[in-house]
């Protein structure tokens, strides 16, 4: 059976900040913007590529804005991903790499600028927050496993 990710559900505190940030600066497409009343309005964007949306707006989750941390966005290329995100406005840290060589670790603990030296896929990172300072890595991945 099957199992996609579908949805990740996004806190914000401004929902037209939000917006603005995840379609203008990251080139987010914007799938859909409903405005039920004034309590209920739901915004959905999706990642260049990404067949996963992220869903935020008023009324849509209990968690506080801010605290989602750890969302990664995959990209072929994390060096060219690094300077269009600036390009767009974005302030983004690294590329780095995890000393271990393997997943970064949480928060900066074992950080190393620059990219995995030999460019080894999962191997390369680089991060930004956004507005309410939600948390995204970026991941380079130029090869995955047979069957994925």
């Amino acid at each position: 059976m099957d199992m996609k990710l579908e949805v990740v559900v996004l806190p914000v505190s401004d929902v037209d900040r939000a917006k603005a940030f995840y379609v203008d600066r990251l080139g987010f497409r914007l799938d859909a913007d409903f405005a039920v009343n004034d309590g209920y309005r739901v915004i959905q964007v999706t990642p260049p590529g990404s067949g996963c949306s992220i869903i935020f707006g008023a009324g849509v989750s209990e968690s506080a804005p801010g605290t989602l941390r750890g969302l990664h966005l995959v990209v072929t290329d994390i060096e060219k991903a690094v300077v269009e995100l600036t390009e767009r406005g974005v302030a983004v840290e690294g590329p780095f790499r995890d000393a271990t060589g393997v997943f970064h670790h949480a928060g900066t603990t074992d950080r190393v600028a620059g990219a995995h030296p030999e460019r080894r896929s999962y191997g390369s990172f680089a991060a930004f927050g956004d507005p309410d300072g939600n948390s995204w890595f970026l991941q380079e991945i130029t090869q995955r496993a047979p069957g994925r």
